[in-house]
């Protein structure tokens, strides 16, 4: 697509619009929900592991295969070091993804594998629509061995990454969806 077509292009609102380097147009549908659970996981990162933490949202991650992705948020080793424009999955200590009403699927079951395969250490799924937070750990080829669900409200929750530091998220803090007003 040209930068001239995209310029006359309205894309739908409620969409985030990303430009591959190939040429793809990929588009996201985001709700408030969705912005403000990633809003909330950047905040609890900073005043867990504070304001200099290597992390990223929305950035792309270098995974083999052509597989790259762009996490809502990723939390990096403290030593990682960008290879070209980009960090390599082998830097990554924790992947989170906030499930949309489009992504679930997806979020719970494609990235669930994909993260396992490639030996991320931990992996959080953050559902504002289900109010539970799932911790992934224990990567195995397909996924992960160990589960383990936490509804909101049920105080902070500390996550422990490889590397000996905590990241505690306040699951009493995470926006839910407000029932549809008719």
């Amino acid at each position: 697509m040209s930068v001239d077509a995209i310029l006359r292009t309205e894309f739908p609102e409620g969409y985030a619009v990303l430009f591959g380097v190939d040429g793809k147009v990929i588009m996201t549908p985001q709700s408030i929900e969705h912005s403000e659970t990633i809003k909330s996981l950047q905040y609890d990162t900073i005043v867990s592991l504070g304001r200099h933490a290597k992390t990223l949202s929305d950035v792309h991650v270098d995974f083999p295969a052509d597989e790259n992705s762009a996490p809502d948020l990723a939390i990096l080793r403290e030593d990682a070091r960008r290879e070209g424009k980009r960090y390599a999955f082998t830097d990554v200590l924790l992947i989170a993804e906030v499930v949309s009403t489009s992504s679930a699927r997806k979020d719970y079951d494609d990235c669930t594998a994909k993260y396992g395969r490639y030996d991320i250490p931990v992996y959080l799924v953050v559902d504002p629509y289900a109010g539970e937070a799932v911790v992934h750990t224990e990567p195995t080829g397909t996924g992960y061995a160990a589960t383990r669900s936490h509804r909101y409200g049920s105080g902070p929750l500390a996550i422990r990454p490889a590397d000996g530091r905590t990241f505690t998220l306040d699951l009493d803090e995470l926006p839910r969806p407000e029932p549809e007003s008719r």
